[in-house]
């Protein structure tokens, strides 16, 4: 099959095979006589894992990782384990930095008129003057401290 036709059975875009291609993620097809690239159904099951794994927000290093240990039959399952909680690891610490910005952007527009008048401390905390309504946030926006 083509390039476009393996687009569509791995849900992987053309742009997309070209890059993995390019950057070694993936083995470059084979190529006709008139240079285009033909791709089978191994080459559609390898896009569909890296489709797979990216949905899950494994970064390209790490969906090669994954990559190398599924082709690896003699590889322990332990190796998978232990790049999936480290994944696991980084996404937790991720969802709470994302938690303390609403909290933090929660409290900010709270304290916003939203009315006719021009301050505005979400403009103000954006700019560096954090004292809002007797509060402060810190730097990173995760916390708010009381003053």
């Amino acid at each position: 099959m083509n390039i476009g036709e393996a687009s569509t059975a791995s849900g992987v875009s053309a742009k997309m095979i070209r890059y993995y291609e390019e950057i070694g993620l993936v083995t470059p097809a084979a190529r006709t006589g008139n240079n285009y690239r033909v791709y089978g159904e191994a080459e559609v099951h390898v896009l569909r894992f890296i489709k797979r794994a990216r949905s899950l927000g494994f970064s390209l290093e790490e969906t090669e990782t994954l990559l190398k240990l599924w082709q690896d039959k003699s590889r322990e399952s332990s190796a998978v384990k232990d790049v999936a909680t480290a994944h696991i690891a980084d996404l937790e610490r991720r969802i709470a930095e994302m938690q303390g910005m609403v909290k933090t952007l929660s409290h900010l527009a709270h304290c916003c008129g939203g009315n006719h008048r021009p301050d505005c401390p979400i403009l103000d905390d954006l700019a560096g003057d954090s004292s809002v309504a007797g509060e402060s946030v810190s730097p990173s926006g995760s916390e708010i401290q009381m003053t």
